[in-house]
């Protein structure tokens, strides 16, 4: 049984007095008393990323999600969906983020989309703001400029 089970969700998290993140979910569960602990958001996830000036760079969303809380690592499962602060799009069936090793990473087919290509491949890493990133196993379109 959780120890909380919260509906309707929407919370902020701030750092230094400055608001950083908004999660919302429909339902987030808490079970502090399993072996290990963890929170689950059974119909879905939604955060955002706010800039300084509060408007939101980045998001990520999910149709499920879970964390572990000792190992501190995030299971998003379902037409995962994330943009980052350069306005490429993401979009994978699952993707995982190790909040202690600040990474994400997919063993599964991911989508990239940039303003001037698509990358699709099996298998991601990224650091945690998705700006630096390696595909396995890459195919797409790609712009060649004529020199």
């Amino acid at each position: 049984m959780p120890v909380l089970d919260a509906r309707d969700v929407t919370t902020l998290i701030s750092d230094s007095g400055i608001t950083r993140y908004r999660i919302t979910a429909k339902s987030w569960q808490m079970y502090d008393k399993a072996n290990p602990p963890y929170w689950e958001f059974p119909e879905g996830i939604y955060l955002e990323n706010f800039n300084s000036d509060l408007s939101v760079g980045a998001y990520l969303q999910a149709d499920y999600a879970y964390y572990d809380q000792q190992a501190q690592i995030w299971r998003l499962d379902g037409n995962v969906h994330s943009r980052n602060q350069l306005g490429e799009k993401f979009e994978t069936p699952q993707l995982f983020w190790s909040q202690k090793e600040e990474r994400l990473y997919s063993d599964s087919a991911i989508t990239i989309t940039r303003e001037t290509s698509i990358i699709k491949g099996i298998g991601f890493e990224s650091n945690q703001e998705m700006t630096k990133y390696t595909i396995r196993k890459p195919t797409g379109i790609f712009p060649i400029k004529d020199e």
